[in-house]
């Protein structure tokens, strides 16, 4: 449907929230799709679900324990929470890049390992 001025109904606010949001591309590392591919098949479809979730469309909205903006380092540059499983991942401009996908009582030590200062 298009609205004033031939644009499309969704370019325009509407009380405050913006109906159309940007698609983000979601990238994984080769790394990233191993550690996929080695979980159990319902926290697999769990982090699938949850990356399509919260990285498509606003990967960079911090929340108190969703999603994390990670300091101290300057690679990767977020980590989603998905019960205790970890996704560690940078975004450029659309493209979300998925770096690893760690169970919880690992993060301190990939970070060590691969965390880029």
């Amino acid at each position: 449907m298009l609205g004033e001025n031939n644009f499309p109904l969704a370019a325009f606010f509407c009380f405050g929230y913006i109906l159309a949001r940007m698609r983000h591309e979601i990238i994984l590392a080769p790394e990233a799709v191993r550690d996929l591919n080695r979980l159990k098949a319902s926290i697999r479809s769990e982090v699938r679900d949850a990356i399509e979730k919260h990285l498509r469309h606003e990967p960079a909205r911090v929340s108190k324990s969703r999603i994390k903006k990670l300091r101290g380092v300057r690679k990767p540059g977020y980590r989603l929470r998905v019960g205790e499983i970890r996704v560690f991942y940078d975004l450029r401009e659309s493209v979300v890049e998925v770096l690893a996908i760690v169970s919880k009582e690992d993060t301190a030590a990939w970070l060590s390992e691969k965390g880029e200062t």
